[in-house]
């Protein structure tokens, strides 16, 4: 595969693998760093990829699986730390996050289903957390019809939510 075929299969997916780093991490340095690696990754087997079915979840999958073996790198290196200088563990917390974990992946799912128009604008107002002047200039879309596009899109994602 040839880095333009590559891009043009590949690249649309990028804000959500942001998206996806990002929620992992709470940080928007390690998130592209994790992106930059998977995209990494993807162009060093890219020769090995005409079998993916669903180009978005084989890179979510990627993703998530970098940044658990970055976990696991730090954990090894935390077993060096002496035991007083380890966070106590909260078992609570612990469950909170995955269950926060689970409904993000949930919502991300959602979001798939919804018409273009409203995917876009809940991504770039709701996750990229971009203004409505913002939008406006990158989708030429009005602010009355952001907001009904962002009203609908929640209100369909609740719809969805509720029925799983």
């Amino acid at each position: 595969m040839d880095a333009v075929a590559f891009k043009q299969r590949f690249m649309p997916h990028w804000r959500h693998c942001f998206w996806v780093a990002w929620r992992l991490t709470n940080s928007t340095q390690d998130a592209e760093d994790l992106v930059q690696e998977a995209f990494l990754k993807l162009w060093m087997k890219r020769e090995e990829l005409g079998d993916i079915k669903n180009d978005e979840a084989y890179l979510t999958t990627l993703v998530r699986h970098l940044f658990l073996d970055q976990r696991r790198r730090k954990h090894i290196d935390m077993d060096d730390a002496a035991p007083e200088d380890l966070p106590p563990m909260d078992g609570d917390d612990l469950m909170q996050q995955v269950e926060t974990h689970d409904e993000v992946e949930q919502v991300t799912r959602l979001i798939g289903h919804l018409p273009q128009k409203q995917q876009q604008v809940i991504i770039m107002h709701d996750i990229e957390q971009l203004s409505d002047e913002e939008i406006n200039r990158q989708t030429g879309l009005s602010h009355v019809n952001i907001r009904t596009l962002l009203s609908r899109a929640r209100k369909n994602l609740r719809a969805l939510f509720n029925k799983l």
